[in-house]
């Protein structure tokens, strides 16, 4: 469906999910654009409490007084100028495309990394460089062209809150931008698809005799985790050594250093079953490893 131009730009629905969502939400509305329907995913049990929550674009739309609802077929029956997408978690039917408008913000280089995980396969991927694409909306996953592109290096050390952050923020200034300027003709994909499935259980498990750097990646993707003396044992923060003066086997200790398959992590930021998050020296001085001890074992 034809883009309204600029000036026509009026009023948006808006479709998204989770936290990195709420900015683009809030920026949209306090640039002055009506945003008559919100639409997001169910609510759903989190928590230990496995209580009933909302979504984070839910809680920011109810606070902003929009009225907002779960049904995406809620769109076909309001008029609006233009839909925006940023991380709602479900394809968008081909009806509700032919009624209205779209375009959607992805946190990647497009094709590369299309679907639900950018950010995190990004990093662990080894990527150097990431960014943000403001696109229309095709019928087949992040498959539309793309209105702008802005390309962003990936700190070596920059976990995905950080990179996610840096990444929103210039996302929804790009989006306000393209809105306020227009957005011009699209620029078809170029290049090999890749595909960013969701990340699982598994991508968070560590397995030391991986590499010190593959180790370092999962960690800053964050809820990594390993084992130490029988118990789940969570790493949040580590750091690279460039050498260590005695040899370690994978998962083997030495005060707060690891050894891995090849090279040595330093733990910064751990969390042992059951207790708080806490420094890596701390845990140290309390657990006191010995030479038996290993984790992941």
């Amino acid at each position: 469906m034809t883009l309204a131009p600029p000036e026509a730009v009026r009023s948006i629905v808006y479709l998204g999910t989770p936290e990195l969502a709420v900015a683009p939400l809030v920026a949209l509305h306090g640039a002055g654009y009506e945003i008559p329907l919100v639409v997001t995913r169910p609510d759903v049990r989190r928590g230990r409490g496995r209580s009933i929550q909302p979504s984070p674009v839910k809680s920011a739309a109810t606070e902003l007084g929009l009225r907002v609802v779960d049904d995406l077929d809620e769109v076909g029956s309001v008029e609006a100028d233009l839909g925006v997408v940023v991380a709602y978690g479900r394809l968008i039917p081909a009806a509700l495309l032919d009624h209205l408008a779209f375009i959607n913000l992805h946190f990647s280089l497009l094709p590369r990394w299309r679907g639900a995980a950018p950010v995190e396969r990004a990093i662990l991927a080894g990527d150097t460089t990431t960014g943000v694409c403001l696109m229309e909306l095709a019928e087949e996953l992040d498959t539309g062209a793309v209105y702008r592109r802005t390309e962003v290096e990936i700190g070596p050390d920059e976990t995905l809150d950080e990179l996610r952050g840096r990444l929103v923020e210039i996302g929804t200034s790009q989006m306000l931008t393209a809105l306020g300027d227009g957005l011009g003709e699209p620029k078809a994909q170029v290049g090999t698809p890749t595909y960013a499935v969701k990340i699982t259980g598994a991508d968070r498990e560590i397995d030391w005799s991986e590499s010190a750097t593959s180790i370092h990646r999962r960690v800053r993707v964050g809820g990594a985790f390993t084992s130490f003396r029988g118990k789940r044992f969570k790493i949040h923060r580590s750091a690279l050594v460039a050498a260590h003066a005695a040899p370690l086997g994978p998962g083997e200790l030495d005060h707060t250093v690891a050894g891995t398959g090849d090279g040595v992590l330093s733990l910064v930021e751990v969390q042992p079953e059951g207790k708080p998050r806490q420094a890596a020296d701390t845990w140290q001085r309390g657990a006191r490893p010995d030479t038996d001890d290993r984790l992941g074992a």
